[in-house]
């Protein structure tokens, strides 16, 4: 693989035209709801459309190919072992005086921002990382937010109470305002990065370096004291504005729902700066991409901390049923009885807003609902093998959760063979290949 796939993601969209996988819409599209159709009717597969205002891109990282691509491949644990190890290894990025950017008017209608869904509240910024620094600490953070557009200059940005949210409450407690860049259509390793949570403090963009082997490379022009990743096709700066709020939403969130109505913090641009001949790169909401970039990090945690409880985890899937959240399934070589239990309450653990997890033998493919359900048909007994977990935290995000609580019950099952019965009982008949 050449190394620039992970790095600039022009490099990523040849590639994937290359090889056959691009999708290319012929014709101008709306900017309301008909580029988002043919987005969403392209899945999983990587497409390229026009807009009266530029050049539109997504589903890059719509398939788990394409995101093994870009972590450089190898086996599930491979990956999952790498991006653990790059979370407590993380290698400053060098600067590069001279970014390609030219600075352009400010103003965001100027730029194809999209409408999605039809009772969105406006046009989203949805792949924009959000990158600022700690006024405490200096610590740096990176991370991923939907942004409403209020009018030419002015952003609602949703805040989930976690490092950018903890930064901003902090500036806003000195009465300060918040400066910060935004990056649209940045290197591809960053925005697995920035979809990952590591200690506060850990900037996530030299997680991305580490993983790329100390290739990425940055600017601090544009955000005073911040190596900024580049090359990025949209670079903004500006800051959120101390103590204004103003309602955010409706909007879909990653389980296809609409999310609520809240007051948000506003985001001033103070400048836009592009590359030449820019393309916008945007993230359909609950789309594949968006489910594979929220998943993937709490399958590395699952697996990190699942791996310490019992030997054999093959792979983790936060399924697309479960928008990419919810719902797990887990594949392992059991070699003692009870181990898959284990294995259960260690995944609750390492993702609490998890719901449901299936733990199944090696040879059912997580990736295939009917095998799981197979595996749940022929090795599941439920008055021994199904935990049911009552009072647990669970996830804003479902809709049969206590919302005030969040509390919800969740359920594990093991779905694996037991060791006890003759394996040639549960193994599925398979034609042979013709020769």
């Amino acid at each position: 693989m050449e190394q620039n796939i992970s790095l600039d993601i022009r490099a990523l969209l040849t590639h994937l035209d290359k090889s056959g996988l691009l999708r290319k819409i012929p014709g101008q599209l709306a900017l309301d709801y008909e580029a988002a159709w043919h987005i969403q009717q392209a899945q999983p597969y990587p497409v390229a459309l026009d807009t009266p205002n530029g050049k539109v891109v997504a589903n890059l990282l719509a398939k788990r190919e394409n995101l093994s691509l870009v972590l450089g491949g190898g086996s599930d644990a491979e990956m999952y072992t790498r991006v653990a190890r790059a979370m407590e290894n993380p290698t400053p990025i060098r600067i590069l005086e001279k970014p390609s950017l030219k600075e352009t008017s400010v103003d965001l209608y100027n730029l194809p921002i999209l409408k999605f869904f039809e009772k969105d509240a406006g046009r989203y910024i949805t792949s924009g990382i959000f990158i600022a620094k700690d006024p405490e600490t200096d610590a740096v953070n990176a991370s991923i937010h939907r942004a409403l557009v209020l009018d030419e200059e002015n952003l609602a940005v949703r805040l989930v109470p976690r490092h950018l949210y903890q930064i901003h409450r902090k500036a806003e407690a000195r009465g300060q305002n918040l400066p910060a860049a935004i990056l649209i259509g940045a290197p591809p390793i960053m925005y697995l990065a920035a979809a990952m949570s590591p200690p506060f403090g850990v900037y996530e963009a030299e997680v991305a370096n580490t993983l790329v082997n100390g290739a990425l490379r940055g600017t601090d022009s544009f955000l005073e004291g911040v190596a900024l990743p580049i090359p990025t096709e949209i670079l903004i700066t500006g800051e959120f504005v101390a103590g204004k709020r103003v309602d955010e939403g409706p909007f879909v969130d990653i389980l296809g729902t609409y999310d609520i109505v809240r007051k948000e913090p506003v985001f001033h641009v103070e400048s836009i700066s592009v590359r030449q001949d820019y393309l916008y790169y945007t993230i359909l909401p609950s789309g594949y991409e968006h489910l594979l970039l929220m998943g993937f990090p709490r399958e590395v945690a699952i697996y990190t901390v699942a791996s310490k409880t019992a030997p054999g985890i093959k792979k983790v899937r936060l399924t697309p049923g479960g928008g990419g959240w919810l719902h797990a399934v887990i594949s392992m070589e059991k070699t003692i009885e009870g181990d898959p239990k284990n294995v259960i309450m260690a995944a609750f653990a390492a993702h609490p807003s998890l719901k449901s997890v299936v733990v199944v033998d090696t040879d059912i493919d997580p990736d295939n609902p009917q095998d799981v359900e197979w595996a749940l048909a022929t090795r599941m007994q439920p008055d021994e093998d199904v935990i049911i977990i009552r009072g647990a935290r669970g996830s804003s995000l479902d809709p049969s959760a206590d919302q005030e609580t969040l509390q919800t019950s969740k359920i594990g099952i093991d779905a694996t063979r037991p060791l006890h019965k003759n394996p040639e009982l549960f193994r599925k008949a398979k034609i042979p290949h013709p020769e």
